[in-house]
């Protein structure tokens, strides 16, 4: 079933009666005691009413130094943060790992948000406290925790939050028309430095993968072998309401708990990797081809060459070893190397997979390094004719051909300009004589 099929119904599922439930109080119910226990959970109340609290503490991950540069990498965006931010953000006691369970995909006004996962460092290991909403009248009572606790910690630490998780509570926490919106100091998500750092090499980011591929499940201490299928859990949740059966959100509060540990342990991981570059060493070439990217962008080109060189040396599966050199050749161009570019470039013109990249580069460089007009001209001739080549193998797209095609030509016929009146020149230079 489709994810989007899949969420109309939940929420069709969701307007279906409810059956009330009597106060988890009442000792005589043996259905109250075994909730609560199969959840580990007890009963919290506010000034809106109750909610239950599942609360665990777990000796791992344990807490790391987030270094003050690594940060600002990860926080980059258009709008300046402030520094204050930046210095809340460089506190690892200040953030709050948050995971959501919903009742569906869609984020709008029609889906919920009924267990809330949080966790943060406390007592040298990581301390996780799940807020759940037995019907939606105790929506108001778990917002209102969430609230205090980001109160307190207000850098939060998601894994796609920032497109999903943190845009529902704040439109659940509008709909109360009674709790505001809570103040961020900032916000990590790790979602999108672990699709840049390990989709290359793994196929996918999803928390799961990179669990096994990348952390280790030996190294976490636990394992998602016995995990739910996480695309049943709004199911899971509609039973609960309709009939009262715990068994498929017991295993909501496990997935959950496992979420909120991995994604902390995957933010050890990043933060090692891109505060030490002794560790990138030792890593994979297509992952330090991958950091390396993601560094370039953020301007820390000196780090990004060294990673790419690095990735180049220890030898890329194809095609993705053209690209990493043809990056590696630009990167020592920007820092005025041009020996190693130029040696890059000549290695990508010698191999017969759409030479023509390298050989315009080769031909700029003589242009305008060498003031070799001659040579600029025979290698632009070469692009040329690499280029049509390419197009007939179908290499390249049509408009693409078209666009370099014009550009190449446009620059053959300044060269050869360019060489007609050094010709005359000289020329005219000799019959002086």
């Amino acid at each position: 079933m489709s994810g989007n099929l899949y969420d109309r119904l939940s929420r069709i599922s969701a307007l279906a009666p409810v059956r009330r439930r009597e106060p988890l109080l009442r000792t005589d119910s043996q259905d109250q005691n075994n909730i609560l226990a199969a959840l580990n959970a007890e009963i919290g109340r506010n000034r809106y009413g109750e909610y239950l609290v599942s609360r665990q503490w777990y000796a791992t991950p344990e807490m790391f130094e987030a270094s003050s540069e690594v940060v600002r990498l990860l926080l980059q965006s258009k709008s300046q943060l402030p520094e204050r931010a930046y210095q809340t953000a460089v506190d690892p006691s200040k953030w709050l790992f948050l995971d959501t369970e919903t009742t569906g995909l869609a984020g709008g006004t029609g889906t919920y948000a009924f267990l809330v996962g949080l966790a943060w460092w406390e007592s040298g290991g990581i301390r996780t406290e799940q807020l759940f909403m037995r019907d939606h009248e105790e929506e108001r009572s778990l917002l209102l925790e969430v609230a205090q606790r980001l109160n307190e910690r207000p850098v939060i630490v998601t894994f796609n939050g920032k497109c999903f998780d943190w845009p529902l509570l704040q439109n659940r926490f509008r709909m109360t028309r009674q709790i505001e919106v809570p103040g961020l100091a900032a916000h990590l998500d790790f979602l999108h430095p672990a699709r840049q750092f390990w989709q290359l090499q793994l196929g996918s980011a999803r928390l799961s993968n990179l669990e096994q591929y990348v952390l280790g499940v030996e190294a976490l201490g636990w394992s998602r072998q016995n995990d739910i299928d996480s695309s049943r859990i709004p199911e899971f949740y509609f039973d609960f309401l309709r009939t009262g059966a715990f068994e498929g959100i017991a295993g909501v509060f496990r997935h959950n708990r496992m979420d909120l540990r991995g994604l902390a342990a995957l933010a050890s991981r990043i933060f090692a990797l891109l505060a030490n570059l002794n560790i990138l060493e030792k890593q994979q070439p297509l992952e330090l081809y991958s950091i390396s990217r993601y560094l370039n962008r953020r301007g820390e080109r000196l780090k990004a060459r060294q990673l790419c060189e690095w990735s180049v040396d220890r030898g890329l599966p194809e095609p993705i070893a053209r690209r990493a050199m043809h990056e590696a050749a630009n990167l020592a161009k920007r820092d005025g190397d041009f020996g190693r570019a130029v040696e890059l470039w000549r290695e990508l013109a010698g191999s017969s997979d759409k030479s023509f990249e390298a050989l315009e580069q080769l031909a700029i460089y003589y242009e305008r390094r060498k003031r070799n007009t001659f040579e600029a001209a025979r290698l632009t001739r070469l692009a040329l004719s690499e280029l049509r080549r390419a197009y007939r193998l179908g290499l390249i797209r049509s408009e693409h051909h078209q666009q370099l095609s014009e550009q190449f030509n446009r620059r053959l016929s300044r060269l050869e300009r360019r060489k007609n009146q050094m010709q005359i020149c000289d020329f005219i230079l000799q019959s002086g004589r």
